[in-house]
């Protein structure tokens, strides 16, 4: 019997591990770097062991290390969670070697499916039909393709390449970012579909011979190859298509003698109909991030059932069929005004109405989160925030739920993708179930108009003069009873201007004069102010926003949502001007490589540097014709958000 377990992971799904291990009254070990210490999956485990580093390849991806940290903290088996080490198998041998329980198939089944070539193999002797192509003959009419990670998942080492001549370059970028996240640089191709539907179906298999289809999840609408939105079961899927997957699901599971939590995907083309068809794409050997929906629908919990497995306990009956409809998405930390970069910083506030880590069985809203008030968001791991699952008894009660739950997100400090996840719900093709795996990009520029719109934002930040002015009225110790913002001359008001999370501006002339708050907000009035809540009146509504202001920032929670205002002062500090031609780290990361030197002629659109953050690369390049007058960083550099990487000093006309 299972009493101490080691979850050799991070983040969100390493508390989720712990809730279950709590629930079943097992002990729990952490294991943690460096730029995790002071985590909230730390502080929720009952021991926590550090991993000295920072970076995935020096911590979760040392499998030495993880062992010796469960010895040393006398666990008795390892959960892997998701990525990182969870579908090694040399790992799984070295926790049995140990004499640790593994919480996962057997290594033999992990070498025969955790591979994704070697998969597609099996499944394709098995019958089962597979996307395939030789990356060293294939010709043009076989474009695009896609090219893939063979060791793990997330979007990591994925590109889809439509010209041939890339295809070279791509492979090797592929493999570096496969490399970083994984340990396993082994990538292959497959032709691209962009317009065919991600289904995935849910298995759990016993070591007595017994195999559950735990229903089906539909993961189609992502971005960059990452899932985003992920619901079960899938929708608008005919009973023949539904009942193929299934079948190719069990069937995958008992060529290889599955044992444990697994996940079989496929990409669909057609599903609402008897006549489409279904395309094996890869086993998972492990628990998917998306695994809740499948709780929620069925009442099961996932984690339970592994560490039963693990302990040799035979699965019962078959855990029946799904009540209601359950979606999840997933927050991460990314700039939609900036490509959609991820982004990092400090969580300064994160509340959001519902239970946290909610019954599997009960109707509702969960939330598995890795981050808390005062979490720092790093370069070193995934953007990804938390998770948010809505279920009811039917899929558009489910996402009002889910509608209603982000738009109560309070959440500051680090810019999100909380719009797009807004915008994607309210989406007519969403509604109606019309979803594939190209939908989000075809449909992005619409997707990502910001929620509020100007009028809005200047609400918001005259809710912020007005909080900032009451604040410093009220901590003035000198001419206290004089408003800050007074004018004696009302025609000449102060200007405050703040700078929006989402990168534009939010501007508002605001003065006070007579005892009264003047400012430009047509048919706007302020019925109350303190320094932590303001009351406006438009247009014969009440709004009530709730302010928290920091050093150099005012975070603000109003009847649209949440945002970040970082104030503009007045006069611009002379050290803070940047050179002409500065190229600008985008955020805070590793420099890979650098491609230049001193005094290198460069041409547009050339390779000047390489980052790294949060385990996808990113290459900064010239942005014209001319000459690298300064370099200021070598590979290993560690950069923060707007340090000058390089000057290029552009060639006149």
């Amino acid at each position: 019997m299972i009493s101490c377990v080691l979850v050799a992971n991070r983040g969100e799904i390493a508390r989720r591990v712990f809730r279950t291990c709590r629930d079943l009254g097992i002990s729990t070990v952490a294991v943690f770097s460096d730029a995790d210490t002071g985590s909230p999956f730390v502080l929720d485990a009952d021991v926590a062991v550090r991993l000295p580093g920072s970076t995935p390849t020096d911590t979760y991806l040392r499998g030495d290390l993880v062992i010796a940290a469960a010895l040393r903290a006398g666990a008795d088996a390892i959960h892997p969670g998701y990525g990182f080490l969870s579908e090694n198998a040399q790992f799984a041998r070295d926790v049995a070697a140990a004499g640790l329980t593994w919480i996962g198939p057997s290594a033999e089944t992990i070498d025969a499916m955790g591979s994704k070539i070697r998969a597609k193999e099996l499944m394709s002797a098995g019958g089962v039909p597979v996307l395939s192509v030789d990356a060293a003959t294939a010709d043009p009419a076989d474009f695009p393709l896609l090219v893939k990670a063979s060791a793990g998942g997330g979007g990591r080492g994925m590109r889809v390449v439509t010209d041939p001549e890339d295809l070279a370059g791509e492979l090797v970028a592929a493999g570096a970012e496969a490399r970083s996240a994984f340990g396993d640089d082994t990538v292959f191709v497959e032709p691209y579909l962009p317009t065919a539907r991600h289904i995935e179906v849910q298995v759990m298999a016993d070591g007595h011979g017994t195999c559950w289809i735990v229903g089906d999840r539909d993961c189609s609408i992502q971005r960059r190859h990452q899932k985003v939105v992920e619901e079960a079961p899938a929708p608008a899927v005919s009973e023949p298509v539904r009942a193929v997957i299934h079948d190719a699901a069990r069937a995958a599971v008992r060529a290889v003698d599955y044992v444990g939590a697994g996940t079989v995907e496929f990409l669909v083309s057609d599903a609402h109909l008897d006549s489409g068809k279904a395309y094996f794409l890869e086993m998972n050997t492990r628990l998917q991030v998306e695994h809740p929906v499948t709780e929620a629908v069925f009442g099961v919990d996932l984690v339970a059932l592994q560490i039963a497995v693990a302990e040799g306990a035979a699965l019962g009956a078959e855990p029946g069929v799904a009540i209601g409809h359950a979606i999840e998405v997933r927050l991460y930390a990314e700039d939609p005004a900036d490509d959609w970069q991820p982004q990092t910083g400090t969580v300064r506030g994160f509340e959001i109405d519902g239970s946290r880590f909610a019954s599997p069985t009960a109707y509702g809203l969960r939330i598995d989160s890795g981050v808390e008030t005062g979490s720092t968001v790093g370069i070193h791991y995934d953007a990804m925030l938390a998770k948010l699952i809505a279920h009811g008894p039917d899929r558009t009660t489910a996402i009002r739920r889910l509608g209603a739950a982000l738009r109560g997100l309070r959440l500051h400090g680090v810019t999100t993708n909380t719009d797009l996840l807004l915008a994607i719900l309210a989406d007519e093709e969403f509604a109606a179930a019309r979803v594939h795996t190209a939908l989000l990009d075809q449909r992005l520029s619409a997707w990502t108009a910001p929620r509020q719109d100007d009028r809005a934002v200047r609400k918001s930040a005259l809710a912020a003069a007005v909080a900032e002015a009451s604040s410093a009225t009220a901590s003035a110790t000198v001419l206290s009873r004089i408003p800050t913002a007074f004018r004696n001359v009302p025609s000449q008001p102060r200007t405050r201007t703040y700078v929006v999370s989402t990168g534009s501006i939010g501007e508002v002339t605001v003065s006070y004069s007579a005892g009264l708050v003047q400012h430009d907000l047509e048919n706007v009035t302020v019925s109350s102010a303190s320094p932590s809540r303001v009351v406006l009146e438009d247009g014969g509504l009440t709004e009530t926003y709730d302010i928290t202001i920091g050093n150099g920032w005012v975070d603000v929670d109003g009847p649209r949502g949440a945002i970040d205002f970082t104030p503009i002062p007045d006069f611009v500090d002379p050290a803070d001007v940047v050179a002409e031609g500065s190229l600008l780290a985008p955020m805070p990361a590793a420099v890979v490589s650098v491609a230049v030197q001193d005094g290198q002629q460069v041409d547009r659109g050339d390779v000047i540097v390489v980052l790294e953050a949060m385990k996808m690369q990113h290459t900064i390049t010239a942005p014209t014709d001319g000459v690298v007058t300064q370099l200021s960083v070598v590979a290993g550099t560690q950069v923060e958000s707007g340090t000058v990487l390089a000057i290029i000093e552009g060639e006149t006309p």
